[in-house]
């Protein structure tokens, strides 16, 4: 649980707020099916940090217009922040529903 939540906050932090979808990934393929309820965090963290990812990808290509570069570092700042929370909440034995996501995996 907590990997997939820290790890899309290290991702986000490690890969310029772009790889913060693998740690979640890596965590469903490997125990999503052993156990719902890392399924769930799983999941929820990966929709986030895909949203998020998605929103820097953006953010660095437009970074030709000066404005790209606030908000790639803004999604950054936000999966990084939002994940560290999730992991917290996680750590408590609480499934966390992060804001501002979306359900592209279900």
């Amino acid at each position: 649980m907590l990997v997939a939540h820290f790890g899309g906050a290290a991702g986000m932090f490690l890969g310029g707020g772009v790889l913060g979808w693998l740690a979640p990934l890596i965590a469903l393929l490997a125990r999503g099916n052993q156990s719902p309820t890392v399924r769930g965090h799983a999941v929820a963290a990966l929709n986030f940090q895909l949203l998020w990812s998605v929103i820097a990808l953006v953010g660095w290509i437009l970074t030709c217009i000066l404005i790209g570069v606030l908000v790639a570092l803004a999604a950054m700042a936000i999966g990084i922040i939002f994940g560290i929370v999730a992991g917290l909440k996680a750590n408590e034995g609480q499934l966390y529903r992060y804001p501002m996501s979306v359900s592209f995996i279900k």
